[in-house]
């Protein structure tokens, strides 16, 4: 019987840990996406400092081309909203992770527990 608790243990004990790299995983893109954001909103600040005498120009590989200030303007917004889409994403899906993680917690402790009384039982009958 020990041996079945142990075995359920173990599986859950993998599936906890398959998670938790998920939770990881999914911080490091949220604080990627984070910096992006803190670079595109410098970026629009810089923007809104110019007027249409201004030149703006975009890098396209290894060559500057010149880009009109309200395209410039309407794609570093666009590229906000994109990133901030995704950090929406990855909130919801960093919450649903750590439901999952609490309840195989949960399981990991009960299973513990039992695990625990099934040794204890079987050092009394030895």
């Amino acid at each position: 019987m020990a041996e079945a608790i142990q075995k359920k243990l173990q599986a859950e004990l993998e599936k906890y840990q398959v998670i938790q790299k998920d939770v990881s995983k999914s911080m490091s893109a949220r604080q990627k996406l984070e910096a992006q954001v803190t670079e595109n909103n410098i970026v629009k600040e810089e923007l809104d400092l110019l007027n249409a005498q201004n030149t703006v120009y975009k890098l396209i590989g290894p060559v500057l081309v010149k880009q009109d200030l309200d395209e410039a303007k309407a794609t570093v917004a666009k590229r906000l909203e994109y990133i901030n889409a995704e950090i929406q994403r990855h909130e919801t899906l960093l919450k649903e992770m750590e439901k999952k993680s609490e309840q195989h917690r949960e399981v990991l402790t009960s299973l513990q527990q039992e695990y625990q009384k099934a040794q204890g039982r079987t050092a009394g009958k030895v």
